[in-house]
């Protein structure tokens, strides 16, 4: 299997009802690879500035991210955000952003990960997305993620887009703004129209919704966490281990896209109950199968 991200990676600030991370490890890239890697290894592609205090080396020793693709750039600076979440935990306020590298041109994929086979472009302008995609050769699987500001300000640059991948991985809000259609059954049919056979709608504590081909949906909850102390990060989790173990199986038929959606409902919800990456790194493999086997269990009747 040949599994590529390539995303953000970024210093955070986030403050919670349960505390106050500053200056913490965040961004797509970072909590998709975690994520993904305990499925497979993984191919990172990203950008820093020299300012960026992590070692990422270290960060996912051991863990099968393959760093080839990241670029650090020594007179730029490293993508910043700072979030502030309310009481419950769903609403969240942008204090700050600095894009800094993000504005910037893309990294280059390195020719060694052009022959990738499971591709995700996690959020960032469509333009670049595409930009990012035509350096992959034949990939077979291809998952975007989105965002409102994407939708609103470059709504061409993503219909195109659409057309190039094979699903797009969206939250309720942003798939009722793109489509222009409250109903999620609807709007998910209206995005397929547009181009991507495929459509995982993320709802938050409600769960997920499948949008799958020849009209098959799939519905699953969220899984009963008990602690919640910081939401980021926890779609890009979804995407990680949504897409790795896409990219395990080899397979992409509905049943195995019906698993995969419960695999990345399982691995974000470990990413909720601590800062930054320390839900994640705090847990093996067997404790989200575990996980996993206990939402089967919820969800059967």
């Amino acid at each position: 299997m040949s599994l590529l991200v390539t995303g953000s990676i970024g210093i955070d600030t986030v403050r919670t009802p349960y505390g106050l991370s500053e200056d913490c490890l965040g961004g797509s890239a970072v909590y998709f690879s975690m994520a993904a890697s305990f499925f497979g290894p993984v191919r990172f592609v990203g950008v820093i500035g020299s300012d960026c205090p992590f070692e990422l080396a270290r960060v996912f020793v051991g863990r099968g991210v393959d760093l080839a693709g990241l670029e650090v750039r020594r007179q730029s600076r490293t993508f910043r955000w700072a979030g502030t979440y309310s009481e419950n935990m769903d609403d969240r306020t942008t204090d700050s952003v600095e894009l800094n590298v993000l504005a910037e041109e893309p990294p280059k994929v390195p020719e060694v990960f052009a022959d990738s086979r499971y591709v995700f472009l996690a959020n960032t302008a469509p333009a670049l997305q595409h930009q990012l995609l035509e350096q992959i050769r034949e990939p077979r699987f291809v998952a975007a993620d989105t965002m409102n500001c994407w939708i609103q300000g470059h709504t061409d640059d993503l219909k195109a887009l659409l057309k190039k991948i094979n699903c797009l991985i969206i939250n309720e809000d942003e798939v009722r703004m793109l489509a222009d259609e409250y109903n999620l059954i609807l709007a998910g049919r209206k995005i397929q129209a547009m181009g991507a056979p495929i459509v995982v709608i993320k709802k938050g504590e409600s769960g997920s919704l499948l949008c799958g081909a020849d009209g098959k949906q799939f519905i699953l909850p969220a899984y009963p966490a008990t602690e919640v102390k910081d939401p980021t990060g926890a779609g890009d989790s979804f995407a990680g281990g949504f897409m790795g173990y896409l990219a395990q199986q080899e397979r992409t038929d509905f049943e195995t896209l019906k698993t995969a959606v419960a695999y990345g409902t399982v691995v974000a919800s470990f990413t909720i109950a601590d800062f930054s990456l320390q839900g994640l790194s705090a847990i093996n493999k067997s404790d989200i199968d575990g996980r996993f086997e206990d939402l089967r269990k919820l969800t059967n009747f």
